[in-house]
């Protein structure tokens, strides 16, 4: 049979929401607010934490076929990488409207 154990998608959840937490409400690392934003890290966090083995490798502790510190760093990885992803699109934006304000302001004065 191929597929996930209960123990496994519990631990990879548990690791997932403890990265999440950390970065959601103790470093307060955020694109968006409230519980939405919580959900939306937690989802993202167990998808790294499932791939941090595979990528990452299998060392140290193993809960369930679950590698626990490459599963954390994977989680640590790809919620970093999310919010760092939307903050660096917001900027592209920002500064992409003041260029086209700029643009808009120099043809409207010549």
């Amino acid at each position: 049979m191929v597929g996930m154990g209960f123990i496994s998608f519990l631990s990879l959840t548990i690791i997932a929401a403890i990265v999440a937490s950390v970065y959601h409400y103790g470093l307060r690392y955020r694109f968006l607010e409230g519980h939405d934003a919580f959900l939306g890290k937690l989802i993202v966090g167990w998808l790294g934490a499932w791939l941090g083995s595979p990528v990452i490798g299998h060392w140290l502790w193993k809960v369930e076929g679950v590698y626990v510190v490459p599963a954390v760093l994977g989680a640590i990885v790809a919620i970093h990488l999310n919010v760092l992803g939307w903050k660096a699109a917001i900027k592209v934006a920002e500064y992409r409207s003041k260029v086209l304000a700029e643009v808009r302001s120099m043809k409207s004065a010549a």
